[in-house]
């Protein structure tokens, strides 16, 4: 019963008509509505009402943006473009943006920019507040095409909307609710039967996978401080540590925000300067590790109103276990081995003298590979037992101490 969303696409016209085309089909491909009003005229009042009603039956909202403001209509006001009036109206909709907005390294002809100063100043402020929503870059026709599938397909996980379904095969709460409850209840019977049907080896193999995977990638994170004016001191972390870091964090869930902060006190290399509050580390950065985690179904997202809440997966604790008792049972390991004689010391170390009078310890002695050690005699022919045990000489023989040809 798969979930179907409208999106509706806002641009400039005759600039970006081949692609705001290609954004339709990619729409179109991946299952889902594109709403494009190329036949309304906004400046017409039955025009613009027809268009503030399709905004606002949408559940996403895509503005794509190269080198033109657009026109300004005057039965709006004539202070700003239909595009940017649109816009407005998704915000005032509450309907989520997502733009594509063309790189400044890419090659554009003249014609199809925006000459005079003024129309040129308002396209640059009205990108700065598109880039406060989750945006993407792009350079030409293929990028385009690859850079919104990416974004439509991760923003459309991580933020799912209300979407619709066929009246027909609408289910009724209560069977929504218990078919989900089977699914879990399925999920983690299978993993059962999976360790206890000698799975185990399969179970490890795609922990070493994983593990494997999270040290051998890394992302670039870079920090916001009180004061500055840019992004800063970029450092490289592996996601193996970001994973560790963000499990005790996780069990009772996070939002990107949060996260966000986390990470940035306790990755700040300059701890001379304080971060800012409100998202000290990016935010498309801080997404894609979350996202890429939970790809590897390491964490799961849980929709919250406006909020993204990022908690600890089954399989992300499972992993995050095996990982810390392996780290355990090395540091026992270590400290065991340190403890204990180098083995060709322990080889050429001699056994401790066996008394006569317990020859079962004797023959322990010789099966160990060692000789018996015989008590040394005195010069009353009485023997002194080498441990212990009743000593054979006479009474003014024990009075004195016994020399040894070792010495005392």
């Amino acid at each position: 019963m798969p979930k179907k969303y409208h999106i509706f696409i806002s641009s400039t016209m005759d600039d970006l008509k081949n692609e705001r085309q290609a954004l339709c089909r990619i729409v179109f491909d991946l299952g889902h509505i594109p709403v494009c009003m190329d036949s309304v005229d906004i400046t017409e009042k039955t025009g613009w009402q027809v268009i503030k009603k399709n905004i606002a039956e949408c559940d996403y909202f895509v503005s794509l943006i190269a080198h033109r403001y657009g026109k300004l209509p005057e039965g709006l006001g004539g202070r700003a473009s239909s595009t940017e009036i649109e816009y407005a109206q998704a915000i005032k909709a509450h309907v989520p943006v997502l733009a594509l907005i063309i790189s400044g390294k890419a090659r554009w002809k003249d014609a199809k920019k925006d000459k005079e100063r003024k129309l040129a100043v308002a396209l640059n402020e009205f990108k700065e507040k598109l880039k406060s929503h989750p945006y993407s870059e792009w350079l030409n026709m293929q990028d385009l095409k690859q850079n919104a599938r990416e974004l439509l397909s991760r923003e459309l996980a991580l933020s799912p909307a209300g979407g619709w379904v066929p009246g027909s095969e609408r289910a009724a709460p209560e069977t929504a609710n218990a078919l989900g409850r089977l699914m879990a209840e399925n999920e983690e019977l299978r993993r059962q039967l999976a360790v206890r049907g000698g799975g185990r080896s399969r179970l490890q193999k795609r922990t070493r996978r994983t593990l494997e995977a999270l040290a051998a990638n890394q992302i670039s994170l870079s920090f916001f401080y009180n004061g500055g004016e840019n992004w800063e001191n970029t450092i490289e972390c592996r996601f193996l540590k970001l994973f560790k870091l963000l499990v005790p964090e996780l069990y009772l869930g996070k939002s990107t925000s949060e996260i966000s902060r986390f990470l940035g006190s306790i990755l700040n290399p300059d701890l001379s300067r304080v971060i800012r509050k409100d998202y000290p580390t990016p935010s498309n950065t801080i997404k894609k590790i979350m996202t890429d985690l939970h790809s590897l179904r390491l964490v799961q997202y849980i929709s919250n109103g406006s909020e993204e809440i990022w908690q600890i997966s089954d399989r992300g604790k499972e992993l995050y276990s095996l990982y810390r008792l392996r780290q355990l049972d090395r540091k026992a390991g270590a400290e065991a081995a340190a403890r204990s004689p180098a083995p060709a010391e322990a080889a050429s170390a001699p056994l401790p003298p066996v008394p006569p009078d317990y020859p079962a310890l004797q023959d322990e002695a010789a099966d160990a590979g060692g000789d018996s050690v015989e008590a040394p005699a005195n010069k009353s022919g009485g023997r002194i037992p080498a441990d212990g045990g009743k000593d054979s000489r006479p009474k003014a023989a024990r009075a004195k101490k016994p020399r040894t040809s070792g010495g005392e």
